[in-house]
């Protein structure tokens, strides 16, 4: 079972929150507003706020931006991850990633199913990296933000987490790219 090791320090990451939506304003943006608590009440730095509207392009070049950004380590969507027809956030993410972490949209289906039963199976929960930049989307309600957070990144962004944890491996993300 994972636990923390309290005799590693806490690595503080630079976190963007992009909130994609055709009606809601900054002030009414619960969901949000529930991951830039989480974050910080957590010791992460908010790095970068922005609502978008539900269009496939501009949530693309919002993510291209913020994964190119060396400010920024990890950008978190909410909202446009469900099954209608202005619902384009997933393939807005699938657009930007280089690849996919196929396990976090399974793990987050599993912790809503406890949550909503067979509900969770309309969501499209999604995450990958780019630019060696972790992006990850979450349903558009504040419940789903409380549990993408607090049943796996809050534990995933701590760099004291074991056995191992998405920012130990943060600098081997671009090794690809390094000059042979």
């Amino acid at each position: 079972m994972s636990r923390i090791d309290e005799s590693k320090e806490f690595i503080p990451l630079n976190i963007a929150v992009l909130t994609v939506s055709d009606t809601r304003k900054l002030e009414e943006d619960r969901s949000g507003q529930v991951l830039v608590d989480r974050l910080t009440a957590a010791g992460h730095k908010l790095a970068d706020r922005k609502i978008i509207r539900d269009e496939r392009d501009q949530i693309a070049a919002q993510l291209r931006a913020w994964s190119q950004d060396e400010g920024i380590d990890v950008i978190i969507s909410t909202g446009g991850t469900g099954l209608t027809g202005r619902d384009v956030t997933v393939e807005a993410h699938r657009d930007v990633y280089e690849k996919e972490i196929d396990a976090f949209a399974t793990l987050f289906t599993m912790i809503s199913f406890h949550k909503i039963g067979t509900s969770a199976i309309q969501s499209r929960a999604c995450a990958g990296v780019a630019n060696g930049t972790y992006i990850f989307a979450l349903p558009g309600s504040p419940g789903a933000c409380k549990d993408g957070w607090d049943e796996i990144l809050q534990h995933q962004l701590d760099y004291r987490l074991r056995p191992c944890n998405f920012v130990e491996i943060m600098p081997r993300l671009e090794e690809h790219k390094r000059r042979k």
